[in-house]
């Protein structure tokens, strides 16, 4: 398995966020497994013809949505998406709950809250 990417430099999509999205859908898809270690940014500039602190960018937005991880000087590598998507769930589960709490909610309503949002998220599943 290796990491491959094009840069339409004709596209209206940043050079950044082509990379950050083919990077995302090759980990989605299992193109690119769990535990896959991406080039350095430096070597993946070299490679796209981009300048490093444009791969840098698009790492830095992979690592934030929880789609690669880095271990410092180690590199970086392809995260557990499911773990990632866990613990931002329980994040932002948590700062919901706070909040609520924080506006005088009981826990009826707010739950209630909750079940109609996600009720309204998923209608079209």
């Amino acid at each position: 398995m290796t990491l491959f990417i094009i840069v339409e430099p004709a596209s209206s999509t940043a050079p950044f966020e082509q990379v950050r999205a083919q990077v995302a859908e090759q980990a989605r898809s299992g193109a690119l497994p769990v535990g896959y270690k991406l080039p350095t940014v430096r070597g993946l500039a070299y490679e796209l013809g981009l300048a490093a602190n444009t791969v840098a960018k698009a790492y830095r937005a992979l690592e934030a949505d929880g789609v690669i991880e880095t271990r410092g000087r180690h590199g970086s590598f392809i995260a557990a998406a499911g773990e990632a998507a866990e613990r931002e769930l329980a994040s932002a589960a948590e700062a919901y709950a706070r909040r609520a709490r924080h506006l005088g909610l009981d826990q009826k309503t707010a739950r209630v809250a909750v079940t109609d949002a996600l009720r309204a998220a998923y209608c079209d599943d």
